[in-house]
């Protein structure tokens, strides 16, 4: 457990939420796949004195004084993430990845302009064009589906384009598990006369970990998470060819932020600092291995995993199909026995978004706890045996002990 003497003595309710959430973690199963757990470094970067200055603007052309270290901080940011990348022009001050995106499309779009992005019931993210969300508000969302076997028609995409007419073509996803043709989209965008852009975050730790191929080469934009399979802070990041970088710094700020969270920032720098040394690759290439076990054991126990399996980091499994429950009922069985899931729309869900038929599970923080095949295996069979619990209150009990267990085995922090 971590230390927080000083917080005991100021604020005992905060400490009380503090230790209770730090327990947790620590007793159950993280498998939401947007979710990790971040090195002690990383912590206590985001506790230092950088969260009391103010930055507006950029290294060397700040609108304050005082800004040695935090230009400091904020060009090892900047250059440990082309390094890792290999990117032309990084910009490492969005607050999360929704702000990214938001910047990014303000950068090269005006108001009314087309955007083709994965449609949010087939792996896409709300940001892509989701109607209650303000991208869509100002843009015109055009989305593209899966097929039935989980794979992405680039023929249909093509033809979709030539049709619409887009000024942008979007990439990447929320909750699809296959491989994008990178290059197939890139050519798609070029034909029709339209920026390519990425959403890299669900994948950007396997991208740095060199476990899956990178984006950047492809892409006039591609904009990350700065958390999830990259293990940093809860934060955004937008990488860009030279000739964007005015524009999207721009639009960041004074576009859209004022000041940058520099003790978030300062974060963002060790934590691209630990993905690249030897080690990450071999955590981003375990958390592949973790996922294909993950899929063939719930298979091998008659779940119904969709898009046709995995090749990144989560799976979504129908839980209607294969346990006659819903989405909603399936996480809260799985909550009460310490793995955390989130419920998630399937392809063309007949079902509404708060209680959906599927479920997304991930595996990069089980990974990050140092866990492999035997313990997914055993994670697998807990999963599918509270699924089939109908809620029985004995079943659950007895399952949580055994992940109580297994997790104690595999400590956050030591």
């Amino acid at each position: 457990m971590l230390k927080h003497d000083i917080l005991k003595k100021s604020d005992k309710e905060v400490q009380a939420a503090v230790l209770g959430e730090e327990k947790r973690q620590e007793e159950g199963v993280e498998m939401i796949a947007s979710e990790n757990y971040v090195s002690q470094a990383v912590l206590e970067a985001l506790g230092t004195v950088l969260t009391n200055k103010y930055s507006e603007g950029y290294p060397g052309r700040r609108y304050y004084g005082g800004q040695v270290f935090t230009d400091a901080v904020e060009m090892l940011a900047i250059n440990r993430a082309k390094k890792l990348f290999g990117a032309e022009h990084v910009n490492v001050q969005p607050h999360a990845g929704a702000p990214a995106n938001l910047a990014a499309y303000a950068a090269i779009l005006n108001p009314g302009d087309t955007v083709l992005g994965m449609d949010l019931s087939h792996g896409g993210h709300l940001t892509h064009g989701h109607p209650l969300t303000l991208p869509a508000k100002i843009y015109r969302f055009v989305g593209y589906k899966t097929e039935a076997d989980g794979t992405i028609d680039y023929k249909k995409l093509e033809a979709l384009a030539k049709k619409e007419k887009p000024k942008l073509v979007l990439a990447g996803f929320s909750s699809y598990t296959r491989q994008l043709d990178y290059a197939k989209i890139a050519a798609i965008a070029k034909k029709v006369g339209a920026y390519a852009m990425m959403d890299m975050a669900h994948i950007a730790g396997l991208v740095a970990g060199k476990a899956l191929p990178n984006p950047v080469p492809y892409f006039d934009i591609v904009t990350t998470t700065t958390h999830k399979t990259l293990r940093g802070p809860r934060g955004g990041m937008i990488l860009c060819r030279e000739a964007l970088a005015k524009a999207i710094d721009r639009a960041v700020f004074p576009g859209l932020q004022g000041g940058p969270l520099m003790n978030t920032i300062a974060a963002k720098a060790v934590a691209f600092g630990e993905a690249l040394r030897p080690e990450f690759k071999q955590y981003a290439k375990q958390i592949l291995k973790n996922a294909k076990t993950l899929e063939k054991e719930m298979r091998k126990r008659g779940a119904h995993v969709m898009f046709g399996g995995t090749e990144n980091h989560m799976i979504v499994v129908d839980v209607v199909k294969s346990y006659g429950i819903a989405g909603k009922e399936a996480e809260q069985y799985l909550d009460a026995v310490g793995i955390t899931i989130n419920k998630n729309v399937i392809p063309d869900d007949p079902r509404g978004p708060m209680d959906p038929s599927g479920v997304r599970i991930g595996v990069p923080a089980l990974t990050t706890r140092g866990m492999k095949a035997p313990e997914v295996k055993v994670i697998a069979g807990c999963i599918d045996e509270a699924l089939r619990s109908a809620g029985n209150r004995k079943v659950l009990k007895d399952i949580e002990k055994s992940v109580r267990k297994l997790c104690k085995q595999f400590p956050v922090y030591r």
